[in-house]
């Protein structure tokens, strides 16, 4: 059995790039979230959970999961996700869809793990200021669960910080090319990314 879990997010409005489903934007010749569901497969993750409105195409054997209501945030989401975690699986990889760079992102965070020290709850990347990127993360499961069902109101319009509140998080930071994601036009265009042509959500 594997020992490490995903949970990928991918149900944020993406107002600055006009509602368009950001797992359905294409880099490289995959989407967005093709890339990041292969990024958590090499690392051995299994299960795949996202957290977010099912698209098509969709990687095989994922299973899907939606905070609710709708658009309530990324601790919401978590939440939820977490509903549907293995507890036999003693580390959960945290992954916003938005990410360039999925597969260094993992690999770095795979390797940091092995430098934890025992009461570390997890390990999450920083930028170059050191902030830290809490969805791009590796966390014991179990610290993680205590985390989420802390939180009220089932994580409803709270920040993700307020789950890694009580928690012992190492932050490593990395280069920013390991840690850029896709918020805005700019950033697409910067990554040569191409938007899907389809409709959005709440078009549907």
């Amino acid at each position: 059995m594997t020992d490490v879990q995903a949970i990928i997010l991918t149900g944020g409005r993406a107002s600055r790039l006009d509602g368009i489903p950001k797992a359905l934007v294409r880099l490289e010749g995959a989407t967005l979230l093709e890339r990041a569901v292969d990024a958590a497969r090499t690392a051995g993750a299994a299960p795949v959970i996202i957290a977010g409105p099912e698209v098509a195409p969709a990687p095989d054997e994922v299973r899907w999961v939606r905070e609710t209501p709708a658009y309530t945030g990324p601790a919401a989401a978590l939440h939820a996700a977490m509903s549907l975690a293995s507890a036999d699986a003693p580390w959960t990889l945290v992954l916003a869809v938005d990410l360039v760079r999925p597969a260094e992102a993992v690999a770095r965070l795979m390797a940091d793990r092995e430098l934890l020290p025992a009461d570390t709850d997890g390990v999450c990347l920083g930028d170059a200021s050191s902030r830290p990127q809490w969805l791009t993360g590796l966390y014991r499961t179990a610290a993680l669960a205590r985390g989420t069902a802390s939180l009220a109101e089932e994580g409803r319009d709270q920040p993700v910080r307020q789950i890694m509140a009580e928690l012992a998080i190492a932050v490593v930071r990395a280069p920013d090319e390991v840690v850029a994601d896709i918020d805005t036009w700019q950033d697409l265009q910067d990554a040569g990314a191409v938007a899907p042509s389809i409709e959005k959500e709440e078009d549907r």
